[in-house]
């Protein structure tokens, strides 16, 4: 099983800088990392910052989290089937909402050969500071994106007075109180702080927790034991809260042969037939989710 980290961040917070850091300290500790980089334009700018001898995949022209959540998949299947390394770095494009990353990057496919440690969000503490001058489509993603994440680096914080720093530590730290805040400048961050993820503080104590445990946004494998009946799994979707944004996979339903291909977003619905036997499971995406009892599993 491979981890994962997928680092997130606004437009110029320093994601590019923290992704060749961590790369250094990876290989300094013996572990082959390979990289996905997501950018938006044609030219691979950020992608010359990689080192020959890590395996890369570049999107370019979309974003992980949208239309390209399909080539996200492939691009994950190619460096799984045709590649050797111990941890994989997704840095995605600064437009990218978490959700929709998280949701690009966990297959069902081959969501057993995943362990996707968490979000590492790098914030531009003086955009931050200024994020009401930004439009309000752009402050909202800006605020997603640091709402959702495991750890916070609050970037640049050498160039704030000390007021400034405390004012930026105090707001991250109230806005999302579930995620390990760390300050930082050129987005230099240790590697035991990614390596403690899966984890939360308690009493000043790392104590284990998987991410659909005690942190916010969360992921969840569910297998399916038996074949459903497809309008009581539809009663059950009903019963959702909002907290649930993502399911997809596949689901065996009662007299069908093979299981179907299966959507859920936002309380949206789609099922689609599926001519391959596929194993039938289910990732899910959303906060909270692990006392979920989906019908089928059990």
């Amino acid at each position: 099983m491979k981890d994962v980290y997928l680092l997130s961040g606004f437009l110029g917070s320093g994601k590019t800088s923290l992704l060749t850091d961590i790369i250094r300290q990876f290989k300094e500790n013996g572990l082959k990392p390979a990289v996905i980089m997501n950018e938006l334009g044609k030219l691979p700018f950020d992608s010359q910052s990689v080192e020959d001898d890590v395996p890369l995949k570049e999107m370019l022209e979309g974003c992980i989290c949208c239309t390209g959540s399909e080539k996200t998949e492939a691009q994950l299947q190619t460096l799984l089937t045709g590649e050797t390394f111990d941890v994989l770095l997704i840095e995605t494009t600064g437009a990218a909402h978490p959700v929709e990353a998280l949701d690009a990057v966990y297959s069902p496919l081959f969501a057993k050969d995943l362990n996707v440690k968490g979000i590492v969000t790098v914030v531009d503490s003086k955009l931050w500071l200024d994020r009401e001058k930004l439009s309000p489509q752009m402050r909202s993603l800006f605020l997603e994106q640091i709402r959702h994440s495991h750890l916070l680096l609050a970037n640049k914080m050498d160039l704030l007075t000390d007021g400034e720093q405390a004012k930026v530590i105090f707001e991250l730290q109230s806005f999302n109180s579930t995620a390990t805040l760390i300050q930082t400048s050129h987005a230099k961050c240790p590697l035991s702080y990614l390596e403690k993820m899966n984890g939360s503080i308690t009493e000043h104590q790392i104590v284990p927790a998987q991410i659909g445990k005690d942190l916010s946004l969360s992921t969840r494998l569910v297998t399916f034991k038996h074949p459903v009946i497809q309008d009581q799994f539809e009663d059950w979707l009903r019963t959702l809260p909002s907290s649930v944004y993502r399911m997809k996979g596949y689901i065996p339903i009662e007299g069908i042969k093979n299981p179907m291909l299966f959507q859920y977003s936002y309380g949206m619905v789609q099922w689609l037939p599926e001519f391959v036997k596929m194993e039938p499971s289910i990732v899910i995406i959303g906060e909270q989710i692990s006392e979920l009892n989906v019908p089928g599993s059990e």
